[in-house]
């Protein structure tokens, strides 16, 4: 099944160990522009010069953000800012975060994984993506021929064989780095003995990959794949073959998924007035006053939605007995047609509003005070408010070879970005 292999990982040389908290960053695809902006601001080394550069109105075929991003990353090796590991190394990585009133550990692999094709059913995502994120990170791709940020993939290990494995090597290996920043804390080791490589890559021979995160980044890391084999002659062990991957067990106990709520706005008045009356056909509809920011609490799972009546909250669950099998795709899963988010998306927004998903009427996050507090202000008109989708919904899903519509998983904290980087010339 899945080929991983220990790679010559790109990392911010050891003087920089105690500046790293201000180095780090989140993956491109969270950070709004107004944080762009800081962070390029807050360490002239911050790793998102290469990983997400700002726009110039500038710009031309021949100087953009992907040929700053390639210049800055090259200057940064060539000076010794960055600097590769000349032994092929898996690095281990803990990530410890509060969440609520618990402190939740998660521990990751971080290696380089074959690509394929997702017809051989080896790396299986569960998730769409969007064309125009896609083509941005390809450009930056070609650019620096380098992945910048890991995908973060899952894979199935009940009797937790590798996270056992790697806390072993947490008492007899030396310790990269220790960033703490805010409520978070990321330690990062080497791991390249012999014998924990055979035994890691052994085990996951047998394993297929789930992508959690980074799908854009896979699929992008395939088509730059594709581009470079037919170019150039190949072997397979070239470095382009492979993306880097945080591999995480299915049973981590630190896994933590939050759902992602939707936020209509500049919707028609008639759209507003005339749907709380359709919702009657499909959903029993109780209306709850809302209190300050926090939802209130109902036993039975359910849809909730934000802006139909003043200061109230009116939770949505489907009527016993109502069908949806003219509303919702034919060619799905049963799984698939259960899930909160495609109910929304199926039921309430195309079929009930007339709203398609590729719209920019439509925005999302994770939040749930973030998107009360837009529709409160007006910023937005509507809210619907989802519950988080269990990790064995995701599998059976992704196992139909079916996948969720986009932006209805968020795995929580995202990876940072700049613990360790891939460079894709020559051999791993």
């Amino acid at each position: 099944m899945a080929d991983i292999s220990p790679f010559r990982g790109v990392r911010y040389s050891k003087k920089f160990a105690h500046q790293m908290a201000s180095i780090i960053c989140p993956p491109y695809d969270v950070i709004s522009p107004e944080e762009q902006k800081a962070y390029h601001k807050k360490h002239q080394y911050n790793v998102i010069h290469v990983e997400h550069p700002i726009e110039s109105p500038e710009d031309t075929d021949t100087n953009n953000k992907y040929t700053r991003a390639a210049s800055t990353f090259s200057e940064w090796l060539k000076n010794g800012i960055l600097e590769a590991d000349t032994t092929p190394t898996y690095y281990i990585h803990e990530h410890s975060f509060e969440y609520g009133d618990d402190t939740k550990v998660r521990m990751g692999l971080i290696a380089c994984v074959h690509l394929e094709p997702w017809e051989k059913n080896i790396i299986i995502p569960h998730e769409y993506t969007i064309a125009k994120a896609k083509a941005d990170r390809l450009q930056l791709i070609r650019a620096c021929a380098a992945n910048t940020s890991p995908v973060f993939g899952l894979y199935e290990d009940p009797g937790q064989r590798i996270a056992k494995l790697m806390q072993g090597k947490l008492l007899d290996s030396k310790l990269l780095f220790e960033i703490k920043r805010g409520s978070e804390t990321h330690r990062v080791w080497k791991a390249n003995e012999p014998e924990f490589v055979q035994r890691v890559s052994h085990f996951m021979v047998t394993k297929p990959i789930y992508i959690a995160d980074g799908h854009h980044r896979y699929e992008t890391a395939l088509a730059y794949r594709d581009e470079r084999r037919q170019r150039e002659a190949f072997t397979g062990d070239e470095t382009y073959n492979y993306v880097m991957m945080t591999l995480t067990s299915f049973s981590d106990p630190g896994l933590l998924i939050m759902p992602i709520h939707r936020l209509l706005k500049n919707l028609p008045d008639k759209i507003m007035h005339e749907l709380p009356a359709k919702l009657q056909k499909y959903f029993e509809v109780t209306s709850l006053p809302l209190s300050g920011s926090k939802v209130p609490y109902t036993q039975d799972a359910c849809i909730m939605a934000v802006g139909l009546e003043p200061h109230r909250v009116l939770a949505l669950k489907l009527r016993t007995g109502v069908s949806l099998h003219d509303i919702m795709p034919e060619n799905r899963s049963e799984a698939y047609k259960k899930l909160e988010a495609c109910i929304v998306q199926h039921v309430i927004l195309e079929h009930l509003m007339g709203i398609t998903e590729e719209t920019d009427l439509i925005a999302y996050t994770p939040s749930i005070e973030h998107a009360m507090r837009l529709v409160e202000t007006g910023e937005f008109q509507l809210s619907f408010l989802l519950d988080p989708i269990s990790l064995m919904t995701i599998k059976a899903i992704a196992d139909a070879k079916d996948r969720v519509p986009r932006k209805s998983t968020f795995f929580h904290p995202k990876l940072p970005t700049g613990l360790v980087m891939n460079r894709l010339d020559g051999a791993l």
